[in-house]
């Protein structure tokens, strides 16, 4: 009688691997706080996991297990994306230890969960500002390897020329990094200062400023116009505007 011939290796079902991801990582995905605010939440010992006090952030979890904060359900709180129009003048973060303004004041008393800002504004900067508790959505839009466009309406003192413009695509070093637009071009001109639509795909430290003023012109005003498709349209200053399923899809990268 034959005999059977042996079972192939490849054959044998392959055991897929739980991911693991650490605590304030795991707090950050269920958007019920920041990874920072987790990682802060667990050094103060408010955070139990299958009722034990863990203080360690990066404390490895499977996704199963039963985590509590404050002696409260740490359950997976339901995906919110916001559009805002902030004014300038007032800082993109939760709390400022000068006191001085800041966007979540614009939010108070709407029943909202914790929200983080998917990419910033500066003080002085105005415009369309998004805020989400999905932070892979979020960091699909802010990572620099996915491009995502933004486009600015910038007020300069002077009168940029063709060659400016040009410039501002060309690129400029400015202490030691590259600084350069992806699209710009002149909107209007009066006679002491114009407008120009600046677009960046990728974003440093107050980069459009800083290739302007290499440039020779001082920024007045600085608008945030757009995000990809989405537009900051007719939302008013210091309003803000839940996102479609449309727009969130548009924008998603992740």
């Amino acid at each position: 009688m034959p005999r059977k011939p042996p079972r192939s290796p490849t054959s044998r079902p392959r055991r897929t691997a739980t991911p693991v991801f650490g605590l304030a990582r795991v707090l950050s995905k269920r958007g019920i706080c920041s990874r920072s605010q987790g990682e802060r939440l667990a050094r103060e010992g408010r955070v139990r996991v299958d009722g034990r006090i863990v203080r360690d952030p990066g404390f490895p979890l499977a996704g199963n297990e039963r985590i509590e904060i404050d002696g409260g359900a740490a359950q997976a709180v339901a995906p919110v994306y916001i559009a805002m129009n902030k004014p300038r003048g007032i800082v993109v973060s939760a709390a400022d230890e000068r006191g001085r303004d800041t966007v979540y004041s614009l939010l108070d008393g709407a029943g909202l969960p914790w929200l983080g800002p998917v990419g910033r504004l500066d003080k002085a900067s105005e415009g369309l500002l998004l805020l989400s508790n999905d932070t892979a959505w979020a960091a699909g839009i802010t990572e620099p390897a996915t491009h995502v466009p933004k486009t600015y309406h910038v007020q300069v003192a002077g009168q940029p020329d063709a060659a400016t413009v040009a410039a501002m695509c060309e690129g400029v070093v400015d202490t030691g990094e590259t600084l350069r637009a992806a699209a710009a071009s002149l909107l209007r001109q009066g006679e002491r200062n114009a407008w120009l639509e600046v677009t960046l795909d990728e974003g440093r430290n107050r980069h459009i400023r800083r290739l302007l003023a290499a440039l020779g012109f001082d920024v007045l005003r600085l608008v945030r116009v757009a995000i990809g498709d989405l537009v900051l349209g007719d939302l008013a200053k210091g309003q803000w505007r839940h996102l479609g399923p449309a727009e969130v899809a548009a924008l998603r990268r992740r």
